[in-house]
C-alpha cells in the first residue's frame, strides 16, 4: 500500500497536514491534521510498504505498547482509506 500521488504534506509543530492537490485521484478536498504519531505512519505511506513494515517501524522508534501502536497505526491508515488516500 502507498499513500496516492497528489496529497501533499507539510510538519507542522510536533504534527503535519496534507491536503489533495489538482493531480489527487480522489474526490476528497480538505485538509488532513496528523499529531505526530499519525504523520509518522503518513510519512511511511510515501513509499510502498506493508502493515508489517509500518508497525515494525512503530516499534523502532516509539515506547509503547505492540498492541497500542497497532490499533493506533490501523486507524490512521482506516482513516486514510476513508478518504480514497491510499492506493493499495
Amino acid at each position: 500500500m502507498k499513500l496516492k500521488d497528489g496529497f501533499c504534506t507539510q510538519k507542522i509543530a510536533k504534527g503535519q497536514v496534507m491536503v489533495p492537490v489538482a493531480k489527487a485521484d480522489t474526490e476528497f478536498r480538505g485538509i488532513v491534521r496528523s499529531n505526530e504519531t499519525a504523520a509518522f505512519v503518513v510519512d511511511c505511506l510515501k513509499e510502498e510498504t506493508t502493515r508489517e513494515d509500518i508497525l515494525n517501524k512503530l516499534k523502532d522508534t516509539y515506547d509503547a505498547p505492540e498492541d497500542v501502536m497497532a490499533k493506533d497505526m490501523d486507524s490512521v491508515i482506516d482513516k486514510l482509506r476513508s478518504i480514497d488516500a491510499i492506493a493499495e
